[in-house]
């Protein structure tokens, strides 16, 4: 036999240098792969064999196979092993951990890898059942040396990480090990704090000493594998373990800061202690760390890593480099600093009695040093403990943390300045951002979301120091305002002189901006108006309005100053005309008049800014604005006969805001005066017979838009359709804009005195008349014209009219496209080059607009006209003979905004008496028809799916394939979002939810305590109810089981988002209103299988299975003793116990039968329809590891209380809350 083991070793050894050797061919090395798999499958020869190759006079690569084959023969075959074969095995283990390795600093980390997994899988299977002394033998390694103690660390961790964390064997070995190695965990701690103290000591004395290098590294070694393993355990034993001695191992850990070679596992220790969870009064002894010692220990060590993150490339260079470890460290030591600063808000102020530290100072210190460092990544790190110690209602009235906000505020001027691109050098911040980011794009996505999470901090901050912080503010905004405009080296290319995205300048007013419109917000909110400061404020304003600037990037930031500041005007309204003036100038901002290019980026921005600033005003300050109406609109009216090239969108921005103003008349006659003259153009624009007859039909839309052209840009049928473009979104978006903002007044008696209220409601509920009603009445046939017209353009004979440069014209957008892909990231332009956009991207940009514009008007008449529209004669059948003709050739990306900014807002705003005569006829047709078609398009993704699981494509079709893959990509993701809009209008129509929130502020719990949370998604559906218009719908049998029909099979669509929440929210809610009535076999038959069918396609998720599961249970708990036909359902999962189902049936029927509680019910049940769930890809040729379970090692003895006495104590408990019973 020997002899046999020692040929196939030999064969063994050339097969895995073959597999090794990087010149071997294809062929060679699947022969050889294929030779190693089938012998570790069926030879008998595998111990001997496993145990000769790992001997450790083979080469690593050999050794590391063996051992491989060792831990495949205990995996897979351990369970028909006999028992001498099991002891032998064992043994042979704990001779290789003994003397199978070499010296701990030559030993491969891979073959100390392996070894500790043979280990781990043997205690897996025995432990502590049938290897009680296994924790003392290991201990009794650990003094043969530095190697065996490494490999006993290795040990330990391996089997924390695979019974906790990832959870790796069945439940009850995983609660055998773990209750043993918790009964341990004294002992455990104990032996590894020792073996720790031990090293660092011969470490501490052996790193100096001349010719003992090699055993201080040893040693070391030890050391840092004694942290990994403790990292392993502190995150879910007993907190006792690391409080206790008076925090003896907190205090170890911030000693070992100073040390270089130990003190980023060190830090990692103490960050995952400092960021448990778990009763307060247990983590009442981490205040400790807020003493002197501890202190000072983080920060001694923050301070010389600082110093050492950055070191010069080179000794005669000046160019420099981020040491990464360093710069990890300092990461984990900020992340140590926030925990910390988490326990301290949790702590303080709580039913535990703790007081604000003495030293709190120098912990905020030691925080701000982390928020003033040049990493952008640090600072971003203290941004939420800043938050959370500033929102605290103890500690934010401390005087200490006051004086500190002022500090951060001062701080917040620097942090909010945009540097440290990763391309440039211009900032020490950009060394550290070379190592945080890939590229400038990434950098700016980053510091977009920093920037917003300063601001709130910031915000906070102005509470608790509102004077102060006004103060910096304007001193800020005076020192922009007087200083020279620095362009620096990166100026714009479009204009001799103008500042880029990078200028100083620019980047300098930006942040200042910022931190104005933060700072200014807060004092009005949060002052009284005797402490305002509003002469100082004025003051500002004056000096803003009189500053002048070319420049587009800094006038923009004039703007946002302007609208900040303008809360304070109102106190002095002579400033309003100034403001106005200010605002108006830069709506026709320009700054090259040459109109040969087009406008840059800035400049529409610019623009764009002063718009939405006056509608801003309008809409927030209407009273005030009132008395300047008339220059205000005397001035509207001179700008659109001017020649200034009003863009439509600007002119209707403006026309929004003179509506806005034009609501505080609280006069109908007067208000429907003055819409009636604002509009006339449009109406007459809009109502004109050309207009009408391009509307009407899809061929003269066509051709009135210029889509069937060639494109020539000079020449007059350009023009002309450019024009008519023009035209066409001119009047919508006016439509728009005095329909969305035209209203009646808020309070009663004013809209009474005003002749806006008509009647009542059977309710008592005013009737009110909006005055933009007879205008939008006249807009109307032509607005659903287009509607129809423009979902007639997607049929073929209308495709075929495009000419062949608008073939894509109805195609998405790049930008959109992107959006859907997940490719949001834009390229950073930093030099605002002009915007030229092709013939194509404009047509598809108008197209777009115009649908998108079309469901704004119709979706927002509802909500503003409200019984005016929903009165008007036979709406539903003018709607349904428009926005609902030719579903079948709309694109989904086009459907969806129907959906979502017309059918859902109608549903929101359509009063209960025209459920009948409105939503009916629209909903009932609309979810069967979705039903239909978001089905038909899931059956195309799924054979796509499986077509190209099976095909084998030649390699260069593969690149030819790439755009075609992104085009599938694109449509089935787009499916997925049609998919959620209309769970969405299910839900608004249908789903009113009664769940009260969790409290904001609970204890925390450990994670395992929160994993009990996904099986109560679906409970909480049985806690929703039906809205009125859901109850409505019941009583129309056809729409009811439509949605019913649409929400059951929807399960089964590959969309786990979408499943998760219709089976958690929708499906039960709609279910439950017929389970009472007389349903059909077959309908529930259906029903339960549906739910099946998704378990099997999305049951490999946990959250989808847990809230699958819990459906199906509830369907089958409460019609199963109607229905026999679900046991035959039932009966029909693979691998389903019989017997099982049998009690679970009997326990359900039978009335005297043991009853158990909801959680062993639905566990129980969980595994009757096991056989349903599928795999994921990943997991379906997995081989299966079957581990066996042990004779039990803890059984609960059953209490033997008399029913009184136990009574009796659960009541007292309930009364006195420090009983230990509780």
């Amino acid at each position: 036999m020997a002899d046999q083991v020692a040929a196939m070793c030999d064969q063994l050894v050339k097969a895995v240098n073959v597999i090794m050797d990087a010149e071997t061919s294809q062929i060679y090395r699947l022969e050889a792969l294929k030779f190693c798999e089938e012998f570790k499958e069926s030879s008998s020869f595998c111990v001997p064999c496993g145990l000769q190759l790992a001997a450790k006079a083979q080469p690593a690569v050999v050794r590391h196979f063996g051992l491989q084959i060792l831990e495949h023969v205990i995996k897979f075959r351990w369970n028909n092993m006999e028992q001498a074969e099991k002891v032998q095995l064992k043994e042979c283990a704990m001779q290789l951990l003994a003397t199978g390795t070499h010296p701990i600093l030559e030993e491969e980390s891979h073959i100390k890898d392996g070894l500790s997994r043979i280990v781990v899988e043997m205690i897996k299977r025995e432990w502590p059942q049938h290897w009680p002394d296994m924790l003392k033998e290991m201990e009794a390694l650990t003094n043969q040396g530095e190697a065996q103690t490494e490999l006993v660390m290795l040990i330990l961790l391996r089997l924390a990480e695979d019974v906790i964390t990832f959870q790796t064997l069945p439940t009850q070995r995983r609660r055998d090990i773990q209750q043993t190695l918790t009964q341990n965990m004294e002992s455990i701690f104990s032996f590894m704090m020792a073996i720790l103290h031990i090293n660092v000591e011969d470490y501490r004395k052996l790193k100096g000493s001349p010719g003992h290098e090699l055993q201080a590294r040893g040693h070391c070694r030890v050391a840092v594998a004694t942290l990994n393993t403790l990292a392993g355990y502190i995150d879910w034993v007993s907190l006792v373990h690391i409080t206790t001695g008076n925090c003896h191992l907190l205090e170890m850990l911030c000693l070992l800061l100073s040390e270089a070679e130990l003190q980023l596992e060190a830090a990692e220790c103490l960050l995952i202690a400092m960021s448990r969870k778990g009763k307060l009064e247990e983590r009442k002894p981490f205040m400790l760390l807020f003493d002197d010692v501890a202190i000072h220990y983080i920060l001694s060590a923050a301070q010389s890593a600082d110093g050492l993150a950055i070191c010069k490339k080179s000794s005669d260079s000046q160019a420099v480099e981020v040491v990464e470890r360093r710069y990890i460290f300092l990461k984990r030591l900020c992340q140590v600093l926030c925990a910390l600063g988490g326990q301290l808000c949790s702590l303080v102020g709580s039913d535990v009695e703790v007081e604000v530290p003495a030293n709190l100072s120098k912990y905020l210190e030691a925080l701000l040093a982390f928020t003033t460092h040049s990493s952008q990544f640090l600072k971003s790190s203290t941004v939420s403990t800043w938050s959370a110690l500033f929102r605290h209602e103890t500690l934010s009235k401390d005087a200490v943390v006051g004086e500190m906000a002022i500090k951060y505020i001062r701080t917040s001027m620097t942090n909010l300045v945009k540097t440290g691109f990763p391309s440039r050098s211009d900032n020490p911040s950009c060394e550290y951002s070379r190592v945080d980011f890939d590229s400038d794009e990434d950098f700016h996505s980053f510091f977009f979301s920093f920037r917003g999470q300063q601001g709130e901090v910031l915000r906070i901050a102005c509470r608790i120091v509102p004077l102060e912080a006004f103060q910096i503010a304007a001193e800020w905004l005076q020192y922009q305002i007087a200083s020279p405009i620095n362009t620096g080296d990166t100026t714009s290319k479009t204009a001799e002189g103008l500042c880029s995205l990078l200028s100083p300048s620019v980047v300098q007013w930006d942040a200042m901006t910022v931190f104005m419109e933060c700072v200014a917000s807060q004092i009005c909110k949060n002052l009284e108006e005797e402490k305002l400061p509003i002469d100082q404020s004025m003051e500002l304003l004056r000096a803003v309005l009189n500053y002048d600037t070319k420049d587009p990037l800094i006038l923009s930031c004039v703007l946002t100053n302007v609208s900040a500041l303008f809360p304070f005007a109102i106190h002095r309204p002579h400033f309003l005309p100034q403001v106005l003036s200010k605002l108006f100038k830069a709506i026709t901002f320009e700054v090259d008049h040459d109109k040969k290019a087009p406008r840059t980026r800035a400049v529409k921005n610019v623009r764009r800014h002063a718009c939405s600033s006056i509608i801003k005003i309008c809409r927030d300050y209407p009273k005030f604005i009132l008395p300047c109406f008339d220059m205000f609109y005397n001035h509207v009216k001179k700008l659109f006969l001017s020649e200034a090239a009003l863009t439509h969108m600007e002119k209707c921005a403006l026309m929004e805001a003179l509506v806005l103003t034009s609501n505080q008349f609280k006069d109908f006659e007067k208000q429907k005066a003055f819409l009636d003259e604002l509009m006339a153009p449009v109406v007459a624009e809009w109502t004109s017979d050309d207009m009408r007859r391009a509307l009407s039909d899809p061929a003269m839309f066509i051709s009135f838009v210029g889509a069937d052209q060639v494109v020539t840009e000079d020449s007059k049928d350009a023009d002309k359709a450019g024009l008519n473009r023009w035209r066409l979104s001119f009047c919508l978006y006016a439509m728009l804009g005095v329909v969305k903002r035209a209203r009646w007044p808020a309070d009663l008696e004013e809209a009474k005195a005003g002749a806006f209220v008509v009647g009542y409601t059977p309710a008592g509920a005013p009737i009110y008349r909006n005055p933009c009603t007879a205008q939008f009445l006249l807009l109307l046939p032509n607005l659903l014209a287009l509607i129809k017209t423009h979902n007639s353009l997607f049929m073929p004979e209308n495709m075929a009219r495009l000419n062949d440069s608008f073939s894509r014209a109805h195609e998405l957008m790049d930008a959109e496209r992107n959006m859907v892909l997940g490719l949001t990231q834009p390229l950073l332009d930093i030099y605002d080059s002009p915007v030229y956009k092709s013939s194509l991207e404009r047509m598809q940009g108008f197209l777009t607009t115009l649908y998108d514009n079309c469901f704004q008007v119709l979706g927002n008449a509802g909500l503003s006209l409200q019984q005016e529209f929903y009165s008007i004669e036979r709406l539903a059948e003018e709607i349904a003979g428009s926005a609902f003709v030719s579903l079948d050739d709309v694109p989904d990306h086009r459907l969806r905004p129907m959906i979502r900014v017309f059918v859902r807002q109608v549903v929101l705003s359509c009063p209960q008496e025209y459920y009948d005569s409105l939503l009916c006829p629209l909903l009932g047709p609309l979810f069967a028809y979705m039903l239909q078609r978001l089905n038909v398009k899931w059956q195309v993704i799924n054979q796509r799916t499986s077509v190209n699981g099976e095909e084998e494509e030649e390699e260069e079709e593969v690149v030819c394939q790439e755009s075609q893959v992104t085009q599938e990509m694109l449509e089935e993701q787009l499916v997925r979002l049609l998919n959620r809009e209309v769970l969405d209008l299910l839900s608004v129509t249908c789903i009113s939810r009664k769940v009260s929130e969790p409290a904001a502020i609970k204890e925390e719990v450990d994670e395992e305590d929160m994993m009990m949370d996904s099986g109560q998604t679906v409970t909480n559906a049985q806690a929703t109810e039906l809205t009125e218009l859901g109850k409505y719908l019941l009583k129309h049998e056809n729409i009811y089981m439509s949605m019913l029909t649409l929400t059951f099979t929807s399960l089964s669509w590959k969309d786990a988002t979408y499943c998760h929440r219709t089976a958690s929210i929708v499906c039960w809610t709609l279910l439950r209103q017929v389970v009472g009535g007389n349903l059909l076999p077959e309908a529930v038959t259906w029903f339960f299988t549906s739910v099946l069918r998704g378990l099997q396609v999305h049951g490999q998720h946990e959250v989808c299975n847990s809230t699958l599961s819990q459906l199906a249970m509830l369907i089958y708990e409460n019609l199963r003793p109607r229905y026999m036909e679900l046991k035959a359902v039932m009966t029909q999962i693979p691998n389903i116990s019989m017997e099982a189902l049998g009690q679970y049936d009997h326990r359900l029927l039978d009335p005297g039968a043991q009853k158990f509680g909801e959680k062993k019910r639905r566990d129980q049940f969980k595994k009757l329809i096991a056989g349903t769930v599928g795999k994921a890809l990943c997991q379906q040729f997995r081989k299966e590891v079957h581990i066996r379970n042990l004779p039990s090692l803890f059984k609960k003895p059953k209490p033997d209380k008399d029913v009184l006495g136990s009574e009796s104590l659960g009541l007292a408990a309930l009364f006195t809350p420090e009983n230990n019973s509780l």
